[in-house]
């Protein structure tokens, strides 16, 4: 099994602060876009079956969505096929080499329905009431202002809409990754509920990963 490299250690704690008010967790900090062969590492089919996720979560053609944290796009091109043509995918990121390196991805595959927008710590800057889905796949844990970016978030949903963060299980220590960068279910709903959101469903299909869904 393969564990969190020595680079990504070091880029995660240069950005590292703070801790969560309600439930102490250490903040594990944002990884830095010198991190962004990690999220494309062939590994990462097989340790967290991505196509899985989306299946299991349902994305809806047409649809908008948001891809929090998106990085260089390894989620969001797969988002954009899913939503096809008359669908959107707002990629979101505060890092602006991230979102650079994005845009090279989705203009080396000819995608054309995903835009990109360049958040803030505490404001992921999106237009209001306009996201049918917002998805977090190991990002949550890295944010520094949990409690302003969620209410942000919930602004951007629209009234059916719905948030899912994906993390790695902390509920097991068998899984090779920093404790940082896992979370309970109970630790998840303790610091998500409070800020309008309610658990509608928690799926346990991947290997690794909760997929947990909010609705307002």
């Amino acid at each position: 099994m393969r564990r969190i490299g020595p680079i990504l250690i070091l880029c995660a704690l240069l950005y590292a602060q703070g801790v969560h008010p309600v439930t102490g967790r250490p903040y594990a900090g944002v990884m830095s876009a010198d991190g962004a062969p990690w999220l494309t590492r062939p590994e990462r089919e097989e340790e967290e079956q991505p196509d899985r996720a989306l299946d299991e979560i349902g994305i809806a053609k047409g649809s908008t969505v948001a891809d929090i944290g998106a990085g260089s796009g390894a989620i969001t091109w797969r988002l954009s096929k899913r939503v096809g043509p008359a669908g959107k995918v707002y990629a979101n990121d505060i890092q602006p080499r991230m979102l650079e390196l994005l845009s090279q991805n989705m203009m080396q595959r000819k995608i054309a329905n995903v835009e990109t927008v360049l958040g803030t710590a505490d404001d992921p800057k999106l237009p209001p009431s306009s996201v049918d889905l917002e998805l977090m796949i190991d990002v949550y844990h890295e944010f520094s202002h949990p409690q302003e970016m969620l209410r942000h978030l919930r602004e951007s949903l629209k009234p059916d809409g719905r948030m899912v963060l994906l993390e790695y299980r902390g509920e097991d220590p068998s899984i090779p990754i920093l404790p940082a960068h896992k979370m309970t279910v109970a630790m998840v709903k303790a610091e998500v509920e409070p800020e309008g959101f309610r658990l509608d469903k928690t799926i346990q299909a991947l290997p690794r990963q909760h997929i947990l869904i909010f609705k307002k």
